[in-house]
């Protein structure tokens, strides 16, 4: 694949430059996380395939986000854990690419899914007597599928051409994982053209993913409240409460990486926003999803009375 494997062969990653007794927190509060996101994802998953009252477009889609969400955390996560439990913080240049390929597509993916599933909530709230209609499982297959190969296929010549790159000088990332930045900062090759493309797409994408997504969700909350009835907003604002706010810490977030991502001599601030994206976020999503959802709550309770 080039010179680059006579110089530099693996990385090392730094973490967050901290001594083995500090990390040792890390690895305490990480390892339960995770756990709880992939047994809370799982359960969202199960819970919507074993009940066919939640076979509508809404729950197809929740079911899309809790994949997404495994398997975004365990594109980082694993790696993380291993390094503070062993403290061999290296990896090698094959994983680094395949990880930082991994985190950018799942990332691109999940944009995509929250937009399509905004359009699904705008359908439902705005278009009742249509939403059959709109919503067709032809078209929600279709949609997924798009989101999914499109987020792959984005982010598949950029990752290409940074494993092209020769890298022959220091081998230490700045970081916890293979971040796309600190990565081409290591290349000795000019990288200018790849990071124009990264900034191109990752802009265009987050974006209009942003817009559609705030122009759906303005008109949601526009339509919840004219809605006559106290009930009717109620049960309108439950249907559509956690994709809202999944979509606003999504946003919020991602805005930070990416203005953060600007201010290269702030590279450990960068840290903070990564750690909400690709941890927290995954892990807070399930119960954000369930603690207004009814339905959902409905069958978890039936599941465990039958239990």
């Amino acid at each position: 694949m080039g010179n680059w494997t006579a110089a530099v062969t693996e990385f090392v990653l730094l973490g967050f430059s901290l001594s083995r007794e500090a990390e040792l927190p890390f690895l305490v509060l990480l390892l339960p996380t995770f756990l709880l996101t992939l047994l809370g994802n799982l359960l969202i998953i199960f819970t919507v395939l074993s009940c066919s009252l939640l076979h509508t477009p809404m729950y197809f889609f929740l079911c899309n986000l809790s994949t997404l969400d495994i398997v975004f955390t365990s594109v980082i996560s694993p790696k993380v854990l291993a390094n503070l439990g062993s403290g061999d913080k290296t990896i090698s240049f094959a994983g680094c690419i395949i990880q930082c390929y991994f985190y950018f597509s799942v990332g691109t993916v999940e944009f995509l899914l929250l937009t399509v599933t905004s359009h699904d909530r705008y359908a439902a709230i705005c278009s009742p007597l249509r939403y059959t209609t709109i919503m067709r499982p032809p078209v929600c297959i279709e949609t997924i599928v798009f989101s999914w190969v499109g987020g792959f296929l984005s982010v598949l010549f950029p990752t290409i051409l940074i494993s092209q790159l020769p890298f022959c000088g220091s081998n230490i990332i700045n970081h916890f994982f293979c971040d796309g930045g600190p990565l081409l900062a290591l290349a000795c090759a000019d990288t200018t053209a790849i990071e124009l493309m990264d900034f191109m797409l990752s802009s265009m994408v987050i974006r209009c993913c942003i817009v559609l997504a705030a122009y759906s969700s303005t008109y949601i909350i526009l339509t919840i409240v004219r809605i006559p009835s106290a009930s009717g907003r109620k049960k309108a604002f439950n249907t559509c409460a956690s994709h809202l706010t999944i979509v606003i810490i999504s946003s919020g977030i991602t805005v930070c990486i990416f203005v953060s991502a600007s201010q290269k001599e702030y590279l450990g601030i960068n840290k903070i926003p990564l750690v909400l994206s690709s941890v927290m976020t995954p892990f807070l999503s399930p119960f954000i999803y369930t603690l207004r959802n009814y339905a959902v709550q409905g069958v978890l309770r039936d599941m465990c009375v039958r239990v």
